[in-house]
């Protein structure tokens, strides 16, 4: 298979294109955005359709954590200018409180569990404002290792029982669009592929999902579609399986 680039150019906003009837489940369009005076996001553009598993790729400080903190209305970086659009609500007009409301949960490298907090505690708390998403019952039902340690603190488990939490407190909150930081970062391989195992779990459910994961290949065999940047810019727009059968693509951009 030939090396594929995307290169086509899309319309500058999310609404129908006349007589098509299709607006897109989420869309980034030409994103630009700043950590003080670097240029991190340059221009990117891509859409997701609903229930799919985007998976976005590039080497180390190609832009994706900052484009993934970008879609979450996180702050930092700071959006100057470009669309950010969610069942045709503009999340570019939004604070990081207001995407979340709108369906945007962010799961963070750092996970961000609540020190002093248990388990249960830290998905209550995620509860606290409407709209919510997964009952505890739920929960428990999909993550059982939370429910035997709803009552220790959340700070003293093992880093990948911490990402099951982090998860989870995502999935508490209504979620119309998941995005997760590296969710393989610093576990185990026993542990990876418990983790393997609930983001499988969440396909299955129809959630739509961006992917940020240093583990290119983990990620491509669980995305529909793929994204690769490189210097804050798009490369690559297609499938997932398009980047597993190109090894000059992925040895190009992904060193793989």
């Amino acid at each position: 298979m030939s090396e594929t680039i995307a290169t086509t150019e899309r319309p500058a906003s999310p609404r129908p294109v006349a007589g098509s009837g299709a607006t897109p489940f989420f869309a980034a369009r030409d994103l630009h955005a700043y950590y003080g005076e670097s240029y991190i996001v340059q221009g990117v553009s891509f859409e997701v359709r609903e229930g799919e598993i985007l998976a976005l790729l590039g080497r180390n400080g190609a832009g994706k954590t900052s484009t993934l903190r970008t879609i979450a209305r996180a702050g930092q970086p700071e959006l100057k200018r470009g669309e950010i659009w969610l069942e045709g609500q503009p999340l570019h007009e939004m604070q990081s409180y207001q995407a979340a409301q709108a369906g945007i949960q962010l799961v963070p490298e750092d996970r961000r569990i609540i020190p002093g907090l248990t388990v249960e505690e830290n998905l209550k708390l995620a509860q606290i404002e409407k709209p919510i998403g997964w009952t505890l019952e739920r929960i428990y039902d999909h993550f059982p290792r939370l429910a035997e340690r709803r009552t220790q603190e959340g700070t003293t488990m093992s880093g990948g029982e911490q990402q099951m939490l982090a998860v989870a407190r995502a999935l508490a909150r209504e979620v119309k669009l998941l995005l997760l930081d590296e969710p393989y970062e610093g576990l185990a391989p026993v542990i990876v592929h418990e983790i393997e195992r609930i983001l499988e779990e969440i396909k299955q459910l129809g959630i739509t999902t961006i992917l940020v994961e240093q583990n290119a290949i983990a990620a491509l065999h669980l995305a529909d579609r793929a994204i690769i940047l490189e210097m804050g810019e798009v490369v690559f727009d297609g499938t997932a399986q398009e980047i597993i059968d190109n090894k000059e693509l992925r040895l190009q951009y992904l060193a793989i």
